[in-house]
C-alpha cells in the first residue's frame, strides 16, 4: 500500500481513483465495512482505491483542548487499512487554514485536483468543510458538478447501538473490553516505548514492562487485564496493570505488564500492549502479602484465559 503526508506528496501522475475519507480511529467493523466497500468499487472499476484521513485529530485544532483519547496510533491505523486491502492511505495535516476551507474548496482541492476522483465512499453521516456544512447530499451535488459519483454506507450497529469511534472510546474508558473488541473486530490495543520503572515488580518476583504511551491514547480504566504483548518477535500472554499502584501510595499512572514464562530484557523496545478481559479493579492492599496473593490469581486466571 502507498502511504503518503499532505496533498503536494501525491504520486506524480495519479490519475483516477476511488476514495474514502475519514478520521477513521479504531478502525472498527463498522469503518472496515465503510473501507472494504470503497475497495471494492476501484476494483469493480479497475481503479486504485484511496484512504484519506487526518492529522492531528480536527476536534484539537477546531476546539483547543478537546482532543479525545486516540483508539489507534497512524503507523496501527495505517497498517489496519493495508489490510483491508487498501492501495494507498493518504493522511492530511489538519491546520487552521485547512479546517477554514468550505465544502466545496475541499472537493475541489483534495479530491478533484490531486486525487482525481472517480468515485467517493462515505458514512452516510459524513460531514466535511468549514464548520462541518457539507454532506452526503452535498457531496452527490458536488460530484455531478465535478464528475464523480458519491456513495453512501449505512453505519453499522450492534445490538442497537451505532458502531463509532466515540463508542468504542467510552467502552475502553469503562473497562469494558468485551464491547470494545466486538466493535473493534479485536482487542483494544496500545503502543509505547517500554521504559525502567520503580523496579519494585522484580522485587516482588513480577517483572514487568513498564510501557511509555504517546499522549491522548486511550487507556484502559484502572485494574488488572489478560490480553497480551505484541513484539516484533511475536505476541506473548500477560497480565497488565493500569493504574497508580495504591498498595504503595503510587501517583505516577502507569500501563505495566507482566509477561508470563519470559524473562528477557524488554527496555527500549516499541510494543504493543492488547487487553482482552478485565480481571478486577485496582485495589489497595493493607499487606504486600496480600497483593501477592492477588497477583498470584491474576496470572493464573490470564494463564487460563489466554495460553
Amino acid at each position: 500500500m502507498l502511504r503518503w503526508r499532505g496533498m503536494d506528496a501525491t504520486p506524480p501522475g495519479w490519475g483516477r481513483s476511488v476514495v474514502t475519507i475519514g478520521m477513521y480511529d479504531g478502525v472498527h467493523r463498522g469503518h472496515q465495512q465503510i473501507i472494504t466497500t470503497a475497495v471494492r468499487r476501484a476494483r469493480e472499476l479497475s481503479l486504485p482505491s484511496v484512504v484519506v484521513s487526518f492529522d492531528p485529530h480536527p476536534s484539537e485544532v477546531v476546539r483547543p483542548g478537546s482532543h479525545p483519547p486516540i483508539l489507534t496510533s497512524p503507523a496501527r491505523k495505517a497498517d489496519l487499512i493495508d489490510e483491508l486491502g487498501a492501495d494507498a492511505f493518504c493522511v492530511l495535516p489538519f491546520t487552521r487554514d485547512f479546517s477554514r476551507l468550505a465544502a466545496d474548496e475541499f472537493v475541489h482541492l483534495v479530491l478533484v485536483q490531486k486525487l482525481h476522483v472517480a468515485a467517493v465512499v462515505v458514512g452516510e453521516n459524513f460531514r466535511f468543510g468549514h464548520k462541518a456544512a457539507g454532506n452526503l447530499p452535498l457531496l452527490g451535488e458536488l460530484g455531478r458538478r465535478f464528475g464523480f459519483t458519491a456513495e453512501g454506507v449505512e453505519l453499522l450497529a450492534d445490538d442497537q447501538v451505532e458502531l463509532s469511534s466515540t463508542y468504542v472510546r467510552a467502552c475502553v474508558a469503562a473497562g469494558d473490553m468485551d464491547r470494545a473488541s466486538r466493535a473493534l473486530g479485536r482487542p483494544h490495543r496500545i503502543e509505547g516505548v517500554v521504559v525502567r520503572g520503580d523496579g519494585r515488580g522484580r522485587d516482588l518476583g513480577y517483572p514487568t514492562a513498564n510501557v511509555e504511551l504517546p499522549a491522548h491514547t486511550a487507556v484502559p480504566a484502572d485494574g488488572v487485564y489478560a490480553g497480551r504483548l505484541i513484539r516484533s518477535g511475536g505476541e506473548l500472554v500477560a497480565a497488565i496493570s493500569v493504574g497508580t499502584n495504591p498498595t504503595f501510595s503510587g501517583e505516577q499512572h502507569r500501563v505495566e505488564a507482566f509477561v508470563l514464562d519470559f524473562d528477557a530484557d524488554l527496555y527500549g523496545e516499541h510494543v504493543g500492549v492488547e487487553f482482552v478481559q478485565r480481571l478486577r479493579p485496582m485495589v489497595r492492599f493493607d499487606t504486600v502479602e496480600a497483593l501477592l496473593a492477588e497477583m498470584d490469581g491474576d496470572v493464573r486466571r490470564t494463564r487460563e484465559l489466554l495460553s
